[in-house]
């Protein structure tokens, strides 16, 4: 008998009872989670005239949707206009947080914490309450309108949160690399972008992964400064797809179905390493 099977028979019958409740709970939870897509994933591919009124499985499939989807909302135009925002956004995000993230955990300078409270402040403020400054501003500055003021609008609200995880990560690090590293004679920038942003790659994959989502599925900005309709990203286009009185249900969820392919396909990229970050975040050394 081997030592898992005796440890499994040695189990208290509270403790065995425990773990089965964890395991039941987790069950539901999971499907609970995983209902609303897969209800999107089958609405997407039925009859329209089935949506409410047959079964949960359709008698038939059809593609009918993803075709309206792809030539009636212009998907691809609006997919990579979303895309490129998208990529731009993670990339200023990324470059800035990591940079101010090092700076703050490994440099000192004077009113070093009172910026870093100041930045880390506008991180409590709702995002309905700066909208109309905002706007104000990009129209003072003549980027009303363009998709540039939507991205540096992304970057700036973006950049204090992801700040405030990689000075998290940095402090994670051994300051005696960075002080080892200076008695060589080595740069500050060197030192940042050779020694210690390699170690905070889970970090960064971690600011990654929740700024792409955070920008791939943003709809309050782009909808209230984007004036054209060829300019808007996905999210505002797939909201005007919802009717007043009626809503075409199979193309709706066919356009979801497409919009969320990305989110899936960099979180599978970077998923080992998020969960590292997280690990790595969690605690403090």
């Amino acid at each position: 008998m081997s030592i898992e099977t005796l440890n499994r028979t040695a189990r208290p019958p509270r403790v065995r009872i425990a773990r089965l409740f964890g395991y039941l709970l987790l069950i539901v939870i999971s499907a609970a989670s995983a209902y609303p897509l897969l209800w999107m994933l089958i609405t997407s591919v039925r009859p329209r005239n089935t949506v409410f009124g047959g079964g949960f499985l359709p008698d038939e499939f059809t593609f009918d949707a993803y075709r309206q989807a792809w030539t009636d909302l212009n998907f691809p135009r609006h997919f990579m206009i979303t895309l490129v925002i998208t990529v731009i956004t993670v990339l200023g995000v990324v470059a800035l947080a990591t940079l101010a993230g090092y700076a703050f955990a490994h440099l000192e300078f004077r009113g070093k914490q009172f910026i870093y409270v100041t930045l880390l402040s506008t991180i409590m403020l709702p995002v309905t309450a700066i909208v109309i400054p905002l706007f104000l501003e990009l129209d003072a500055l003549g980027l009303l309108g363009g998709q540039t003021g939507l991205v540096l609008v992304y970057i700036g609200t973006s950049v204090p949160f992801a700040m405030f995880l990689m000075r998290v990560f940095f402090e994670t690090l051994p300051h005696e690399l960075v002080q080892a590293a200076r008695v060589d004679g080595a740069g500050e920038f060197a030192i940042f972008a050779r020694v210690m942003l390699p170690l905070a790659a889970p970090g960064a994959a971690t600011v990654v992964i929740f700024q792409f989502m955070n920008t791939w599925n943003e709809f309050l900005f782009a909808q209230t400064f984007l004036r054209t309709p060829e300019q808007l990203p996905l999210q505002p286009v797939l909201y005007a797809a919802v009717g007043q009185h009626s809503t075409d249900w199979p193309l709706l969820c066919a356009s979801l179905t497409m919009s969320i392919l990305p989110i899936i396909m960099v979180y599978m990229r970077m998923q080992r390493r998020f969960v590292a970050g997280m690990t790595l975040g969690a605690v403090k050394s």
